[in-house]
C-alpha cells in the first residue's frame, strides 16, 4: 500500500472506531463501549472486512454477544457489508480503563463508579463509596452483587438511598 492509502486507511479505521465505540453498553446505555473502555480497536483487513476487537469485563460476560451484534448493525448500516467481532482477553480489562466522562455518568445515572487503582495497580484499601445520590462517605454494602456481576449494591447511611457501586477491577 502507498502512504496515501495508509493514511486514507487510517482515517477510515479511526471513522469506523468511533462509530463502534458510540455504541451504549447493553447492561449499562448511559456508557458507550468507548467510555467504558471495552472497545479496543479497528482494523481495515485486505481481504476487506473491518475487524473490530473488544475486552470484556470479565471473561464469560454475557453482554459481549449483544455488543458485538450492536457493534455489527452500526457498522453495517454506514456500509461496511463485513465486520469481524473479535474478543481479547489480554490485556485484561480494568476499571481503570474506564474514561474520565464514563465515570461521570455512571454517577449522574446514580452507579457509584469505581475508585481509581492507585500507583502500581493496587485497588485502594479504604472503605468508603460516596453517595451518587448525596454524597456521602457513610454508606453500608447491602450485596456483593447487583443488577450485573461487576456491581454491588450499597445503600447510603445519610439518605438512606441504595445505590449500585461498579466494583473495582
Amino acid at each position: 500500500m502507498t502512504g496515501a492509502g495508509t493514511a486514507a486507511t487510517t482515517r477510515l479505521e479511526a471513522e469506523l472506531a468511533e462509530l463502534a465505540g458510540s455504541v451504549p453498553d447493553p447492561e449499562l446505555p448511559v456508557l458507550t463501549l468507548t467510555e467504558l473502555g471495552v472497545m479496543r480497536g479497528v482494523r481495515m483487513c485486505e481481504d476487506g472486512h473491518v475487524e473490530v476487537t473488544l475486552t470484556p469485563t470479565y471473561t464469560g460476560c454475557p453482554a459481549i454477544e449483544a455488543m458485538s451484534a450492536d457493534i455489527e448493525r452500526v457498522l453495517n448500516d454506514h456500509g461496511i457489508p463485513e465486520v469481524r467481532v473479535i474478543t481479547v482477553l489480554a490485556p485484561a480489562w480494568s476499571t481503570d480503563d474506564i474514561s474520565a466522562e464514563g465515570r461521570r455518568k455512571l454517577a449522574e445515572f446514580g452507579i457509584a463508579p469505581p475508585r481509581p487503582h492507585a500507583a502500581g495497580g493496587a485497588v485502594p484499601l479504604t472503605l468508603s463509596v460516596r453517595c451518587p445520590n448525596c454524597g456521602s462517605t457513610d454508606t453500608e454494602l447491602l450485596s456483593r452483587f447487583s443488577s450485573t456481576a461487576c456491581k454491588a449494591l450499597r445503600r447510603c447511611v445519610t439518605c438512606r438511598e441504595p445505590f449500585d457501586h461498579f466494583k473495582e477491577l
